[in-house]
C-alpha cells in the first residue's frame, strides 16, 4: 500500500501542542479534496509539552497520520532526515509545524514536481509576517547562499518545499543542513530546482524557536557545505595542492636564502648568517605546513575509502511504522 501513496508530509516539530490538531485537520481536509493518497509523519524533535500525546491521539483517529520521537532534541536537520528515510510517497513536503505554512499550497507543489518535472520545488514567503530583526538577516543570507550555491532561490529557509522522492532518498540532511537542502540536491545531480510563492501566515500559537544566532551558524554551514560539496571525495584535492604548493614555496625560498650566503662567501661578501634572517624560519614553516597539509589530504583520502554512516541520534518512539 506504501507503494501506492502520492505524498508524504513531513512535519519537523518541537514543543507545538496547541497546533497540531489544527494542523492535521487542515492537511487531511486538502488531500481528500483533491483524492490524494498520502501520509502525515510528525516527527517529534524532543518535545518536552504534550506534542508526542497529541501526535498519538491523533494516530489513533486516523490511519494517515504517523510519528516519530526523538529521546532528545537534535534539531530540524536530524528530524527531516530522518522522516525522509520513512516517507514513502511518490513527492514528499516538508512544512513546519507552527501553522505559519499553509497546507492549501501543496496541491500546486505537487503539480510542479509531477506535471513541470522539477526534482525540487522550494516555497518562497514573499511577504512575510515575521518581525524586521528577522526578516532583514534573513534577505542577506539568502542573498549570499544564491552566490554560493549558485542556485536562484529567493528563500533557502523556508520550509514548505517539494521533493521528487529520488531527491530525498538521495542525500543525507546533517547538523544544520536543513537550510541547504537544495544544495546537497544539487550536488547529488537534481539539478531542476524551481520556486514558488507561497503564502505566509503570522504565529498562531507559541514562540519561534529560532534566534539570531541562526544566522552565524547558517554562514557557517555555508562555507562548510560548499567545501564539503566539491571535495568531499577527493580531499586531496584541496589539501595536496595547497600543501604542495606551500612545501615548493619554502623549499625554494630556503635553497635561495642558503645560495645566497654561498655565493657571498665565495665573492668575498660579507656573509649574513642564516639562521639570523627572519625569511628562512619562514620558508621551513611554509616547508613544515605543505608537509602537514599533503598529509591531511592523504588521510582524508583514506577516511573517504573507508568510512561509514550513522546516525547519532535516538528514536524512543514510532507510531505507524515499521520498528
Amino acid at each position: 500500500m506504501t507503494d501506492s501513496l502520492d505524498i508524504s508530509v513531513v512535519v519537523p516539530l518541537l514543543n507545538e501542542e496547541e497546533s497540531l490538531p489544527e494542523l492535521q485537520d487542515w492537511i487531511s481536509r486538502v488531500m481528500e479534496e483533491k483524492g490524494f493518497q498520502y501520509e502525515i509523519l510528525f516527527i517529534d524533535d524532543g518535545s518536552t509539552d504534550r506534542s508526542w500525546e497529541i501526535i498519538s491521539q491523533l494516530a489513533e483517529k486516523s490511519p494517515h497520520v504517523k510519528g516519530i520521537r526523538f529521546n532528545r532534541n537534535y534539531g530540524k536537520s536530524a528530524a527531516l532526515n530522518i522522516g525522509f528515510k520513512n516517507a514513502s510517497g511518490q513527492v514528499v513536503i516538508t512544512m513546519d509545524a507552527d501553522l505559519q505554512d499553509s497546507p492549501d499550497e501543496i496541491p500546486g507543489l505537487y503539480d510542479q514536481i509531477t506535471k513541470d518535472g522539477f526534482d525540487l520545488v522550494s516555497g518562497w514567503k514573499k511577504k512575510r509576517y515575521d518581525p524586521i530583526m528577522k526578516t532583514i538577516p534573513s534577505k542577506f543570507f539568502n542573498f549570499v547562499a544564491r552566490k554560493f550555491s549558485g542556485i536562484k532561490l529567493h528563500d533557502f529557509n523556508c520550509g514548505l518545499k517539494a521533493y521528487k522522492r529520488d531527491v530525498i532518498k538521495a542525500i543525507d540532511v546533517y547538523g544544520e543542513m536543513h537550510r541547504y537542502i537544495p544544495f546537497l540536491a544539487k550536488g547529488q545531480g537534481f539539478v531542476k530546482i524551481g520556486e514558488r510563492v507561497v503564502q505566509h501566515q503570522a504565529r498562531k500559537y507559541g514562540e519561534t524557536k529560532f534566534g539570531l544566532e541562526r544566522f552565524i551558524f547558517g554562514f557557517l554551514d555555508l562555507l562548510s557545505i560548499s567545501f564539503v560539496s566539491k571535495f568531499k571525495k577527493r580531499p586531496m584535492h584541496f589539501f595536496g595542492s595547497f600543501g604542495t604548493l606551500s612545501f615548493f614555496i619554502g623549499t625554494i625560498i630556503t635553497f635561495w636564502v642558503i645560495g645566497r650566503k654561498i655565493y657571498e662567501i665565495q665573492m668575498g661578501l660579507p656573509a649574513r648568517d642564516v639562521v639570523a634572517q627572519p625569511l628562512f624560519f619562514l620558508a621551513l614553516v611554509a616547508v613544515i605546513i605543505g608537509v602537514q597539509l599533503f598529509l591531511a589530504g592523504f588521510i582524508g583520502e583514506m577516511m573517504t575509502q573507508t568510512s561509514t554512516k550513522k546516525s547519532d541520534y535516538l528514536v524512543s518512539h514510532k507510531i505507524g511504522l515499521s520498528k
